[in-house]
Order: C-alpha cells, then sequence, then structure tokens
C-alpha cells in the first residue's frame, strides 16, 4: 500500500514508518521541515514537505494514498491555540483530504481520556481537540479506527498488549508496541469503525485486534 502518515517526524510515526517500509509498503512522511527528511530516508520512508498546521488543503500529499494515519501532535509544550490548529485541525484536514481524493482508509492516534475532556485539568485543552478530532473523523464516513494509547513510554516493544473498547482506563505503552498496533490496524479490516484504548499487556497485537 501507499500510506501517508501526517506528523511523519514524530517519535511514533518513525517507528511506524520504519515498520511500513519493512512490510513493503510506500511510507511517506508529511514533515514541515527539509532538515526532517533524512531522518526519514534513514529509516526507509519518503519524506513529503509540507505544512499540516497552516496549508488550506492536504489533498495534493494525499493523492495516490490507499490510507492515511494521523500522528502528529502540537506537542507538551504548545499552548491551547495550537492544540485546536494542530491535534484538531490537521485531523480535520487530513480527513477532509482523504474525502476529497476518495481515500477511504484512516488512522487516528488519539489519547487516553479524551472520553471525558473536562475531568483531566490541564490536560483538558489537548483532550478536548483529540475528542472533537475523533468526533470529526467518525462522522465523515471514511474507514476510520481511533487508537487512545496510554502513557507513552520508551521501553523496547514486546508485542504483547492489552486492547480496551471500554473507554477510561490507565496504564503505560512503549512506542514501538503503538507503532506496532498501528501497522497491524491497516491491514487488519475487523479494526475499521472501531476505537479502542492501548496499554501494555500479554496478549499478542494479531489476537488483541481481533474484534
Amino acid at each position: 500500500m501507499d500510506i501517508l502518515v501526517a506528523g511523519g517526524h514524530g517519535q511514533v510515526a518513525l517507528r511506524l514508518l520504519k515498520l511500513l517500509a519493512a512490510d513493503g509498503h510506500t511510507a511517506r512522511g508529511l514533515i514541515r521541515k527539509p532538515e526532517q527528511a533524512e531522518d526519514l530516508r534513514a529509516v526507509g520512508a519518503v519524506p513529503v514537505i509540507g505544512d499540516l498546521e497552516n496549508d488550506p488543503s492536504l489533498s495534493a500529499y494525499v493523492e495516490g494514498a490507499d490510507a492515511v494515519v494521523f500522528a502528529a501532535g502540537a506537542g507538551p509544550g504548545s499552548g491551547p491555540a495550537r492544540k485546536r490548529t494542530v491535534d484538531l485541525g490537521g485531523a480535520v484536514k487530513l480527513a477532509d483530504a482523504a474525502m476529497d481524493q476518495k481515500v477511504n482508509r484512516y488512522v487516528m492516534v488519539s489519547s487516553i481520556g479524551a472520553q471525558d475532556p473536562a475531568s483531566s485539568g490541564a490536560m483538558r485543552p489537548y483532550l478536548e481537540a483529540k475528542a472533537e478530532a475523533d468526533a470529526y473523523v467518525v462522522a465523515s464516513g471514511l474507514d476510520y479506527t481511533i487508537v487512545r494509547p496510554g502513557h507513552l513510554t520508551d521501553d523496547p516493544g514486546t508485542g504483547l498488549v492489552t486492547v480496551s473498547r471500554t473507554l477510561g482506563n490507565r496504564g503505560p505503552i512503549p512506542r514501538d508496541d503503538v507503532a506496532a498496533v498501528l501497522a497491524a490496524c491497516l491491514t487488519t479490516p475487523a479494526t475499521i469503525g472501531v476505537t479502542f484504548e492501548l496499554f501494555a499487556g500479554e496478549t499478542p497485537i494479531a489476537e488483541a485486534l481481533r474484534f
């Protein structure tokens, strides 16, 4: 497949692009800074230079793709305004571009807590943006999967996870395993139309995704 990953220089995204390229897919990463391109090439990915936040449309980047993944984020140092323009606005633009280009498959990296932003204190602006983005994608008619990982760690991946469609849980998950689950979702039709939380666990990924 040809897969476009928005936020292509992120820690999860780079891991995902590496896995996709290793599996023989055309793994394209949408990045804003040309100086990040070499990091993508180093993992076998194709850098695509574009501004998720400020470009009026992402259709030119999505063209030719079989699936898109939203793995972008304004980052912990950003204020509420950029949460709206990146975490929400970017996800909406990607969905609109996918619909425009007839690319039906959309995998979203969301967050635990997005089902109840009001109870999250300082994280509320971020989780509100994530919740609204998720709702937009669900309502879009695209073949979506929404993955809500727990607290991200740099521990080595194990390939063993816990997946829950009952929302409101807490727990850690290695970035390696998040990337592996995203890659698996793209080739697992059973994940279409599903929103789930993701944590470290004891179930092999392929088995955990048998919804």
